[in-house]
C-alpha cells in the first residue's frame, strides 16, 4: 500500500498514512463509524521530503497494515512547531473536509487574486487561531507578520484564509448583515470600525478562535507562506461547488 505524508492544519501535526485523501478526510473528520464530527483540513507532502527536524523515516517504518490487511490510519510524526519546517515548495494539493465526511481538493494557483477594495477578516490557521481585521490585503498582511514585520509580534510562516464580511467589508457601521453566518457580528463591527487604511492597519477579533468555520464563507481560498514564499490556493464558485461538487457543498452548509 501507498504511504501518504499529510499535514493537518487542525491540529498542526505530521502524519502519515495507508488512506488516500478522500478517505483520509473521511477518517480524520468523522472518526470510526462516524462516531465523531469535526472539519479536517490538510495537505498532501511530497513523499520526497526530508527534514531533520522530522524523523520521517521512522514514521514510515510504523505505517503498516494491521494483521488483517486493512490500511494503517494514522502515524503522527509530529504535533509541534510543523509549518515552520515544511517549505511550501513539498506541499501538494489542500483538502477541505466537512464535519460528515465530504472531502474537496484545491490545487495551487498560478497568481493571487485581485486586490479588492474594503475592509478584510482573516482566520489564521496555523501555527496560531487569531482571528483578525484588517486594511491589509492578504499579501501584505502575511508580509507584515512573517518576513517583513512592523511589530513585534512575528511568525515563521502561516497559514491563514479571508472570510467574506459582506456589506461590512465597505460600512462596518451600517452595513446590513445579511446572511453572514457569525455569531458576534456586535463585536465585529466595533473591532472593523478601528480599523484605519491610513492609521491602525489590523485590529485583533479574537485571540484565540475556533478553528472550525463555515467554508461557503472563505471569500477566494486559503493562503500559505514559510519565510518569504507565500503561495494561494483557490476556492470555487458557489456556482462550481453546486454543480460539480454538490455533495460536498451539501455537507458543508448542513
Amino acid at each position: 500500500m501507498t504511504i501518504h505524508l499529510y499535514f493537518s492544519l487542525v491540529p498542526e501535526a505530521l502524519i502519515a498514512s495507508m488512506l488516500e485523501p478522500e478517505e483520509f478526510g473521511q477518517y480524520y473528520s468523522t472518526g470510526h463509524s462516524y462516531k465523531s464530527k469535526g472539519q479536517a483540513i490538510f495537505f498532501e507532502v511530497d513523499a520526497d521530503f526530508r527534514h531533520e527536524f522530522f524523523n520521517i523515516d521512522e514514521g514510515l517504518k510504523r505505517c503498516v497494515a494491521h494483521p488483517d490487511g486493512t490500511p494503517k490510519n494514522s502515524v503522527y510524526i509530529s504535533v509541534y512547531r510543523v509549518l515552520e519546517h515544511i517549505p511550501v515548495s513539498a506541499l501538494g494539493k489542500l483538502y477541505l473536509s466537512t464535519a460528515y465526511g465530504q472531502t474537496l481538493g484545491l490545487s495551487r494557483a498560478d497568481e493571487f487574486p485581485e486586490k479588492g477594495k474594503g475592509l478584510h477578516m482573516y482566520q489564521d490557521l496555523a501555527p496560531i487561531n487569531s482571528l483578525v481585521v484588517s486594511a491589509q490585503d492578504p499579501k501584505t498582511y502575511y508580509e507584515n507578520v512573517t518576513s517583513k514585520p512592523n511589530k513585534f509580534i512575528r511568525f515563521p510562516g502561516l497559514c491563514f484564509v479571508e472570510l467574506g464580511l459582506g456589506a461590512l467589508a465597505k460600512d462596518p457601521a451600517a452595513g446590513a448583515v445579511g446572511d453572514l453566518p457569525y455569531s458576534f457580528v456586535h463585536h465585529l463591527r466595533e473591532a472593523l470600525l478601528e480599523v484605519d487604511p491610513s492609521g491602525k492597519q489590523s485590529k485583533l477579533v479574537h485571540r484565540v478562535h475556533s478553528t472550525e468555520f463555515p467554508y461557503r464563507m472563505i471569500k477566494n481560498g486559503i493562503y500559505i507562506g514559510n519565510g518569504p514564499e507565500l503561495v494561494f490556493y483557490e476556492m470555487p464558485s458557489h456556482e462550481v461547488l453546486r454543480q460539480d461538487h454538490s455533495h460536498w457543498w451539501r455537507s458543508c452548509n448542513l
